[in-house]
């Protein structure tokens, strides 16, 4: 696709009228190469969405519009003599992609880590060893889900919850279903109230408009978003104990000092952000360092160990650590690289699409004609069909004027809108893909009204405890 994207773009900007490519106002909103970006961008989306039917993985059509669209603005400038404009707008786009880029591989990389010392596994064994009822589960994996996401963010929190819902559960379909719904619910809305939560929540914090402190201003309209549609969908749930269960994993040596230096990583990107006001990546990125030579050390102490064999408790210890290698290449290379250069489509793309003027004109429409208040809520419903990053990222790209109350709306709708469908969210896609036959977009849409009614009451109370 990427060699036919080289072939086709000369050609295709060459059908563009020399009218349009003579423009350097600034504003390409209804010209015929504008007009073809954006028609480019949406046909790349459609690709996005399909991905699971068409097995084309979500990065390689976003990255291709990326491309195209940025031949265009480049051809459009230069033939207007403007040769820097375009050079510029590019490369702010690529910092703001390199910024998200480091921070989530650090945090993903630290995830991968603690998989490997058994964190998450002891999580699911000792669900198990409390001997709940399937009712009992459904309410605290719900919970964990809603705790963990503020921390693991919502993508990793719900793989993890659902691979211990499929555990406990095994065939209860009806089961598996409501509890993977109840901890994509959970973990959007957990992952609201934390910069480390959501990607949207992320670059929300990066960008300066709501500090570190005050996401916790979202934290009760969070929590009833999740609440209400987990109580109405609890009534649905058999109370009987799931059986023949055993759960005696627990986090393996080491395991502890990689949450320890995770807790650094994230007190020091915020540090770096709210104190040197630096990016928060110096701090993620020092913190991976560390994580580095921990890693170092982990394979010193075998060597150290084999190199004297004299007493038996080093031979023990060797026999423990070799069975789990711990390659801190390997477990960067385990991130989601779709993920990560999705981003980076997505990122490039709407910055091309603000460079010919579509945010400006989008952000009249939405924030000056329809409301400020009205826009935001819009923002969420939206963020379930389009998925939330590439709308966020718009409305950061729009800058609309607006208080730190209306930057908190925004914030929560789109982070907690994208649960009205399972499509809406990284979460929900990724659950969908874990719990394959059981989770199901109509499975989620039957929810859907319950769901709505928790995104409607997180609003009011986000009204009524925070203003407006």
């Amino acid at each position: 696709m990427k060699k036919l994207t080289l072939l086709l773009t000369p050609i295709l900007l060459s059908l563009i009228p020399n009218t349009a490519l003579a423009r350097s106002s600034g504003n390409f909103t209804n010209t015929t190469s504008g007009i073809f970006a954006v028609a480019i961008f949406v046909i790349a989306y459609i690709l996005v969405i399909l991905e699971e039917k068409i097995k084309l993985k979500k990065s390689v059509p976003v990255i291709t519009a990326a491309g195209i669209i940025w031949f265009i603005i480049a051809s459009l400038l230069s033939q207007a003599g403007d040769y820097t404009t375009a050079n510029e707008a590019f490369k702010h786009a690529i910092v703001e992609f390199a910024e998200l880029l480091l921070f989530l591989l650090v945090a993903m990389t630290f995830i991968n880590s603690m998989q490997v010392f058994d964190v998450f596994e002891a999580i699911r064994a000792k669900i198990i060893r409390m001997g709940l009822s399937l009712r009992g589960i459904f309410w605290v994996t719900g919970l964990i889900a809603f705790f963990l996401s503020p921390v693991a963010d919502n993508l990793t929190t719900a793989l993890v919850m659902g691979t211990i819902v499929l555990t406990v559960a095994k065939n209860n379909k009806q089961f598996i279903s409501i509890a993977c719904l109840n901890i994509v619910v959970a973990a959007n809305a957990g992952g609201a109230f934390s910069p480390f939560g959501d990607i949207t929540t992320l670059m929300m914090w990066q960008s300066g408009k709501v500090r570190f402190m005050e996401f916790m201003a979202l934290f009760i309209p969070s929590i009833v978003n999740w609440l209400i549609p987990a109580i109405i969908m609890s009534f649905f749930i058999n109370n009987k104990k799931p059986e023949g269960l055993v759960g005696d994993a627990k986090i393996a040596d080491g395991g502890y000092i990689i949450i320890g230096l995770f807790t650094l990583s994230i007190i020091m990107a915020v540090s770096a952000h709210n104190i040197f006001h630096m990016p928060p990546v110096l701090g993620m990125m020092t913190g991976l360092g560390l994580l580095q030579i921990y890693a170092w050390l982990y394979d010193h102490d075998i060597r150290i160990t084999k190199f004297n064999k004299t007493k038996k408790y080093k031979e023990e210890r060797i026999k423990i650590r070799e069975k789990r290698k711990f390659d801190i290449f390997k477990e960067v290379e385990r991130a989601e690289w779709d993920t990560l250069l999705f981003f980076y489509g997505v990122v490039v793309c709407v910055g091309g699409l603000g460079s010919l003027g579509y945010m400006a004109l989008l952000s009249d429409v939405m924030y000056n004609q329809i409301g400020i208040f009205q826009a935001n809520i819009l923002i969420g419903l939206l963020s379930a069909i389009v998925d939330n990053i590439p709308v966020m990222f718009a409305v950061l790209t729009m800058d609309p004027q607006m208080n730190l109350q209306q930057w908190l709306l925004v914030t929560l709708t789109a982070g907690t809108g994208g649960s009205l469908l399972s499509i809406g969210s990284a979460a929900g896609v990724a659950m969908m893909g874990q719990a394959r036959g059981y989770y199901t977009f109509f499975s989620h849409l039957k929810w859907s009204w319950a769901i709505a009614l928790g995104y409607g009451a997180s609003i009011w109370v986000h009204t009524l405890i925070n203003g407006i």
